[in-house]
């Protein structure tokens, strides 16, 4: 049986109980105070010969007004829970449209409709709270397929691309009727550019969708360690650039799953340095914070950059205003446009944050916060 089915019988019922049990009463107390006894007072001390027959006579009428009595009270009774089924059925309707329409959408929901609401008038009950929850829902489910449809297409881009560039090197190597050793060399070099840069890719949303599930297999480390071991991989680039490093590493324990956490550190300071300018300063700063959670910062010089757009460094396969072409030195290879959103996307797998500030001098200051005992009480 449907819901609305349900709440009108049991509407009835309780209709039915509550009215028997005013009838039987009723029928009670009636029969109580018909036939309630004489007081001795009232009783006159020498009956006439008729007296027998006239009292006779008068329970015979009580007998049939209180039998009479409780035969139309049975019948409207009935009549009264007939009505009442009605109307309750037609509360229960009124009533339960929302759910309806809360069902109607549900049914209907696709990825092209998601951004449709409900929008329930009325008062501000548990249905209104519902159909409230309910666009949401649909709200949050909105943005995520936006952004799951844009990070497929930027993919899709992205490894497009590589692919691309491989395959016109071949091409116009293949179409020359002799070819030299130098350009099958530049041919491979081009090739070879083209698979590191796919290769890079992939290995970035590898990463991203390992850390959506969210952290596994933590270990007690220390995050000043971690910050030392991505400075080394970059120390040989940032000798080429010339830039200015300055840290302040301090002993900051905490629990963390360490692949994880050496890539979102290593690409913090890749960005730093493939995004700064020549001479610039990079400072690297690892910390534990008052309120027990360990804090990294990277600050590095560069171009300014607008305090609104800073947000949207985040997003998937954004490089603000860099062109995705190389724009840096030969070392330094081309971005996958993921550096930022894995930080953040680690971060959130273990209960941490990652920000960024503009500098007023130009460049960025990200913080990356995690607490010291990360995803410790997170599920897996």
């Amino acid at each position: 049986m449907t819901i609305r089915t349900r709440l009108t019988l049991t509407y009835a019922a309780l209709f039915t109980v509550g009215g028997s049990a005013l009838v039987l009463a009723m029928t009670t107390a009636l029969y109580h105070e018909i036939f309630r006894p004489l007081p001795a007072s009232a009783i006159p001390g020498s009956l006439d010969p008729d007296h027998d027959n006239f009292v006779g006579l008068s329970d015979q009428i009580r007998d049939a007004a209180a039998s009479r009595l409780l035969v139309i009270a049975l019948l409207l009774l009935t009549v009264v829970v007939a009505l009442s089924t009605l109307v309750g059925w037609w509360v229960a309707g009124r009533l339960l449209r929302p759910i309806a329409e809360i069902t109607a959408a549900a049914r209907k929901a696709t990825d092209a409709t998601l951004h449709e609401r409900l929008r329930l008038s009325g008062p501000s009950d548990e249905l209104r709270e519902l159909g409230d929850t309910f666009d949401e829902m649909l709200e949050r489910l909105d943005r995520a397929f936006g952004a799951q449809r844009r990070f497929v297409a930027n993919a899709s881009h992205e490894l497009r691309t590589p692919l691309a560039l491989t395959r016109a090197a071949v091409e116009v190597t293949l179409a020359k009727p002799v070819v030299t050793e130098a350009q099958w060399r530049t041919m491979a070099a081009d090739v070879a550019d083209a698979t590191g840069s796919a290769q890079r890719l992939i290995a970035a949303l590898l990463v991203l969708a390992r850390s959506e599930r969210g952290a596994t297999d933590l270990v007690e480390d220390d995050l000043a360690d971690v910050a030392a071991e991505a400075l080394d991989q970059v120390a040989g680039r940032v000798r080429v650039r010339g830039l200015r490093l300055e840290t302040d590493l301090v002993s900051t324990p905490l629990l963390a799953n360490i692949a994880l956490l050496g890539i979102a550190v290593s690409n913090l300071l890749e960005n730093a340095v493939r995004y700064n300018s020549a001479g610039g300063l990079l400072r690297v700063t690892a910390a534990p914070t008052g309120d027990g959670a360990a804090r990294l910062t990277v600050v590095n010089d560069g171009p300014a950059l607008r305090p609104d757009h800073v947000e949207k460094l985040f997003e998937p396969f954004n490089r603000g205003d860099r062109t995705r072409r190389r724009s840096g030195p030969r070392d330094l290879p081309d971005g996958t446009g993921l550096g930022l959103s894995i930080v953040r996307a680690v971060a959130r797998a273990h209960s941490g944050s990652a920000t960024a500030t503009a500098r007023t001098e130009g460049g960025l200051s990200v913080t990356l916060r995690l607490p010291a005992d990360a995803g410790r009480d997170t599920p897996p």
